[in-house]
């Protein structure tokens, strides 16, 4: 459905662009005569066909303040031109006029553009006159920000759209934010490139606006091939993205000043990054690495053969589109990693069930009561009331993914009292810094106590000492768990169920963002949980 999407798109696109030539004309180069800051500009226009019964256009590009005449008729002033005692007053850059109806006949024309331009004069505009409809003339912007009012106004509520996402979502993915800041610039770079159908830019800022859209562009050329390294997981990023910018920074030092020509390169250099990462994406048979190829080579098509500002900012819409066919694949897939975490979830609660049912667990513990139960009924009596006490605190914790680190700590203590009846063995619970409204996935430092209590050898006291500490040190939290004893495995234990538990328990709930690791050392073993906030 995306696909066919964004391929009506594409065709609309294609069908608003359409041109039709409605007049046929020869037009001189313009002969300027400029002695000083005034200046009068001649071109010789031969109308050779109309095919439309509107009044006829003019259409000047020049620099300066002017005034225009058709054969020597007066048809309009762009600016005030400067006089003695009055300075000048810049005109834009394009200027439009109607010409009369009694002079808008085939054949030849004169257009005189007299005036003055007291600014930028060391950049030599070229000044150009050139005939159209006049109604299209005034109907072809209002076309063009039609459309690019709507490709605008998608790309806007795109980039706040991901923005929320990227900061609202646990899981924070860096090519949503890459996706939403490439959304925000192309927006812009859209408002500034038409910019000048909605105010007025004197002359004198003309080049602002084209060094901003040279920035523009060259921040996209940098993002969209960085966003194709992360998403496709392309090796040696930051060397490609090094050898990008240098490649875009020597243009930008080698075509100074030629502001089109320095934002098409910036385009056809980011154009080969991409394809690069995308063959590279193709050969590691990536999902959505095919599509987007198809829609990079569709871009170049319409760059090449379509008008040149126009064809551009289509080209890198359809190229913005690939990225969001990408984003909705990286949707699915973090979908399909939620149901994965769900079944996962049902999973470990089975196993925190079965953990404590276990029947060897469950063997042990009867036969210890049997014996209490012989030996000291009262003794047999607490023994079961403790029991139950621990399986009722298992029983409120199985199904949250986070729990109060006090309840977890109740769990051990109870589980001690119940372990310290069976063994009859002195076991010692400290703590250090712990905060009680801290939250931690259940059941791990019991898993922790369990495996301290089945691999340690009491004291000649017959005691066993556990301290759980816990820091909070800038971005990172700690809980260090040390078993004060005689180990009775000298090397690690890695791979046991218990430590499997524990690694499921923290991806579940933190994703990547924790280390665990379990060691022993001199006097007793130490592991220690961090998470990365």
């Amino acid at each position: 459905m995306q696909k066919w999407c964004i391929f009506l798109l594409f065709l609309q696109l294609i069908v608003f662009t359409a041109c039709h030539r409605e007049i046929r004309y020869e037009a001189s180069d313009a002969v300027v005569n400029r002695p000083d800051t005034n200046f009068i500009a001649r071109v010789e226009i031969n109308l050779q066909e109309k095919k439309f019964s509107s009044p006829l256009g003019l259409l000047v590009h020049s620099f300066g303040a002017f005034v225009v005449y058709w054969d020597g008729v007066r048809v309009g002033q762009n600016g005030v031109p400067a006089a003695p005692g009055r300075p000048e007053v810049p005109g834009t850059e394009t200027s439009y006029y109607q010409v009369p109806d009694k002079l808008s006949g085939l054949g030849k024309h004169e257009v005189v553009i007299r005036g003055t331009q007291k600014y930028l004069l060391e950049t030599e505009r070229e000044v150009m006159a050139k005939p159209e409809s006049y109604l299209k003339m005034l109907r072809q912007p209002l076309i063009e920000l039609s459309l690019v009012n709507l490709m605008a106004g998608a790309f806007l509520i795109a980039a706040i759209y991901y923005t929320f996402l990227y900061t609202n979502s646990r899981h924070k993915q860096r090519t949503t934010l890459l996706f939403a800041l490439v959304c925000f610039l192309f927006f812009t770079l859209l408002a500034m490139e038409y910019l000048k159908y909605y105010i007025d830019i004197p002359y004198t800022q003309f080049y602002t606006r084209l060094i901003i859209v040279g920035w523009l562009t060259f921040a996209i050329a940098v993002l969209i091939p960085l966003y194709f390294a992360v998403y496709f997981d392309v090796p040696h990023k930051l060397p490609f993205i090094v050898i990008l910018l240098v490649a875009l920074l020597s243009i930008y030092v080698l075509q100074y000043g030629h502001y089109d020509l320095t934002t098409h390169l910036y385009s056809l250099t980011l154009w080969i990054a991409s394809v690069l990462l995308l063959l590279y994406a193709l050969a590691k048979r990536q999902r959505g690495s095919v599509l987007v190829l198809c829609g990079f080579a569709a871009s170049m098509v319409i760059n090449q053969y379509m008008f040149y500002d126009f064809g551009l900012y289509i080209a890198f819409t359809l190229i913005l589109l690939c990225i969001l066919y990408l984003q909705t694949l990286g949707a699915k897939q973090l979908e399909e990693a939620h149901h994965a975490s769900l079944l996962l979830s049902s999973r470990l609660q089975l196993e925190l069930i079965k953990k404590n049912i276990q029947p060897h667990f469950l063997r042990n513990t009867l036969t210890s009561l049997i014996d209490w139960v012989e030996e000291s009924p009262a003794q047999g009596v607490q023994f079961i009331q403790v029991l139950s006490q621990e399986f009722d605190l298992m029983n409120k914790i199985a199904e949250h993914p986070l729990i109060p680190i006090r309840q977890e700590i109740d769990l051990c203590r109870q589980h001690l009292l119940v372990m310290q009846f069976r063994k009859e063995v002195t076991y010692i619970w400290e703590e250090k810094g712990i905060q009680d409204n801290e939250l931690i996935p259940p059941a791990i430092i019991h898993t922790l106590l369990e495996n301290g209590i089945t691999h340690s050898i009491p004291f000649h006291d017959s005691s066993i000492r556990f301290l759980l500490s816990f820091l909070h040190i800038g971005a990172h939290k700690k809980y260090t768990f040390e078993v004060f004893a005689e180990n009775r495995i000298k090397s690690g234990r890695k791979s046991g169920n218990g430590f499997r538990y524990i690694e499921a328990r923290l991806k579940e709930s933190y994703g990547d963002r924790w280390g665990f690791t379990s060691e022993p050392f001199a006097g007793g073993w130490r592991s220690i949980i961090r998470i990365d906030l």
